[in-house]
């Protein structure tokens, strides 16, 4: 099997998880599943778990759905869509968990442009409090008006 073929369905499922992201964002989360990403944009408890949190453990299934296909069912590409997806978790937490929302009190003083211009967008994007009206859903790629100051 090509190591460069292995390395561009890696890099081209954690760049389409972030459409994937932007897709589930608008349409599922601030549609059909609002009840669950309500208190992501309303904190009405006081505790560290949101709802929210329950989509993250989707796509943390779908991963091991594809590291079990590739292990069990000898599947070769399980293995780099399941790293990728996993990837781009653990890149979302990092940014969207850690950076923006401060869950851990780390990362508070990055300032580069790019970490300005995704904070700036994910502000705009809670200044909507209900699931209509929303703009802003993508997460790694965001608009570059965000980045102007």
């Amino acid at each position: 099997m090509d190591i460069l073929l292995w390395i561009l369905v890696f890099l081209g499922t954690f760049a389409g998880m972030e459409g994937m992201a932007w897709f589930t964002h608008k349409f599922i989360m601030h549609g059909l599943l609002w009840k669950l990403h309500k208190d992501h944009h309303h904190k009405d408890h006081s505790h560290w778990w949101e709802r929210n949190d329950l989509f993250f453990i989707f796509y943390a299934l779908v991963s091991i759905g594809f590291f079990l296909l590739w292990r069990y069912e000898d599947v070769w590409i399980g293995l780099p869509i399941g790293l990728g997806i996993l990837a781009y978790g653990i890149t979302y937490f990092t940014v969207h968990d850690i950076f923006i929302h401060q869950r851990f009190k780390i990362f508070r003083n990055a300032n580069n442009p790019y970490a300005k211009g995704i904070r700036r967008a994910h502000k705009m994007h809670h200044k909507h409090l209900g699931k209509d009206d929303g703009e802003c859903f993508g997460m790694l790629f965001v608009p570059l008006k965000y980045f102007k100051k």
